[in-house]
């Protein structure tokens, strides 16, 4: 009997549909999603990347940690739909991914009801993709010693200038007391 033909536990399963709903949820995948960033198979990649979370998961003993999904989440979407995630939301996804994997391990199914759910809710509904600052008070820092006149992600903006005119040019008088007349596109 091959093992394609074996049917998993009920809490595999289980565990696979509240990935597959968190990920769902995940504004910045659903963006990704949305707008082709993975290219025209973006929602086979979505479902693709569900299954590497869900097969370490069932390969690995023990469990991967929420460090080791954030960055499998973090180089995935770096990789396959060339997104750099720097809002914090992979580390959220990921504490979750781990939640769902501990719930239903112990036959608990509430979060996964719960994603899908939310999942549901927003399914056909387009993302609210908002560009968002944050600071973080310890990792601010001033150098009096160092201006910076933008933001360094950014290209410099290029400014028109008028080229600069020419002086006037002096009247030549040659030895004879005479004014040299000049043609204007000569010299």
């Amino acid at each position: 009997m091959s093992s394609e033909n074996t049917i998993p536990p009920p809490s595999s399963v289980l565990f696979a549909r509240g990935v597959i709903a968190r990920l769902a949820i995940w504004t910045t995948l659903r963006i990704a999603v949305q707008e082709g960033w993975g290219g025209p198979d973006s929602s086979a990649k979505r479902t693709w990347l569900a299954s590497v979370i869900v097969d370490s998961f069932e390969e690995q003993v023990p469990a991967p940690d929420d460090q080791y999904v954030e960055e499998q989440l973090l180089q995935i979407m770096a990789d396959e739909f060339e997104t750099v995630i720097e809002d914090g939301s992979a580390e959220s996804v990921a504490l979750d991914i781990v939640k769902i994997w501990d719930e239903t391990r112990i036959g608990k199914q509430d979060l996964v009801t719960k994603f899908e759910e939310l999942a549901e809710k927003i399914k056909g509904k387009r993302p609210n993709a908002q560009e968002k600052v944050v600071s973080d008070d310890e990792d601010d820092w001033e150098d009096d010693d160092w201006e910076d006149d933008g933001d360094e992600d950014e290209a410099p903006q290029l400014l028109e200038h008028p080229a600069p005119k020419p002086p006037p040019r002096e009247p030549e008088v040659d030895e004879d007391g005479f004014t040299m007349v000049k043609g204007k596109g000569r010299r």
